[in-house]
């Protein structure tokens, strides 16, 4: 099941597979803290030794808080007890963060990865009426950002020159251009018609764009795919690259992993085989905007047509 599919309107939350909260369920919630607010950011500023004020220092953002209060369940008193059961149930994740999906108006769902910290069921006389109000629920999401459902993602070969104009050599004379006429010829009577100079096939540039629509840098996920010598990629708007001295043979790939900060093949660990070039995987990010990467190969081995850069991500906000 993919992650959010149940949630369909707004007012709706999803946790995991199993919770969903909001219109159409037993669980109704009236307040969500730490959702739409910024995240608190540890600040590497340095006070002046010497002078007013500081040097300002990287903004780091903490993992981010988010509980959703005044939750009612609500069920036929014969079966509140199943209700509670599932609620329970369903909010239980101590070992793995899995997605929480939430939307809360026309701009659709946002996702975090999370575990929940805590689940707080009042016990009272609501389990004789099938009303139990006072419900909470508090998350915990490592990474702060805010995710689109939906992955994006962009791909590109190696770089490859323009044949260019052809000049028809036969031997160490050249026989000049050919002006190829229409195919097939014009009708009988009428007049030929040129259709001008073959370029030969068109080149490639190597470059990928990428669009993050959000206002956080979106970490990334890169997949180089083989054959390729040397591959790298890098940001044109930043000029980090991440580069790796090894050798991809026909489809093997070596994926870059921002979010883990791992380089595997084959599910090994490659992380030895970066250059000094590169820059550290938990870099490879997609920055809010359009951004442009050059996908290159060693320069002194011919660019093979299968070799690919795929670069995934999602739109990210803060």
């Amino acid at each position: 099941m993919a992650a959010g599919d149940r949630v369909l309107a707004p007012g709706h939350i999803q946790f995991g597979e199993q919770l969903l909260l909001g219109p159409g369920t037993p669980y109704r919630w009236r307040k969500l803290t730490g959702w739409s607010d910024s995240p608190s950011f540890d600040s590497g500023t340095t006070n002046r030794p010497a002078g007013h004020g500081a040097y300002p220092g990287d903004l780091w953002a903490q993992p981010r808080t988010i509980t959703v209060d005044e939750i009612t369940i609500r069920a036929p008193a014969a079966r509140i007890g199943a209700a509670v059961a599932a609620f329970e149930a369903g909010a239980v994740s101590l070992v793995d963060e899995v997605p929480l999906v939430v939307q809360v108006d026309e701009r659709g769902p946002l996702m975090v990865w999370a575990r929940c910290l805590r689940w707080s069921v009042p016990t009272g006389r609501g389990y004789r009426v099938g009303t139990i109000t006072g419900c909470a629920l508090q998350f915990e999401a490592t990474d702060p950002r805010r995710y689109s459902l939906a992955e994006q993602q962009a791909e590109a070969g190696l770089p490859v020159d323009e044949a260019g104009l052809d000049w028809q050599a036969a031997g160490a004379v050249e026989q000049g251009l050919d002006w190829h006429l229409t195919t097939p010829p014009p009708p009988a009577g009428g007049p030929a018609v040129e259709a001008g100079l073959t370029f030969g096939a068109g080149g490639a540039s190597g470059s990928l764009t990428a669009t993050n629509a959000g206002n956080a840098d979106a970490p990334a996920v890169l997949t180089f795919t083989g054959p390729v010598t040397s591959p790298s990629l890098r940001c044109v708007r930043t000029g980090r690259r991440w580069e790796y001295d090894l050798t991809l043979g026909p489809g093997e790939q070596l994926v870059v992993d921002a979010a883990a900060a791992t380089v595997t093949l084959g599910g090994a660990s490659r992380i030895y085989t970066v250059t000094d070039l590169s820059a550290p995987e938990q870099l490879l990010a997609v920055p809010p905007g359009v951004t442009d990467f050059a996908f290159r190969g060693a320069p002194d081995v011919p660019p093979h047509p299968d070799a690919r850069a795929l670069l995934r991500w999602r739109h990210a906000y803060w």
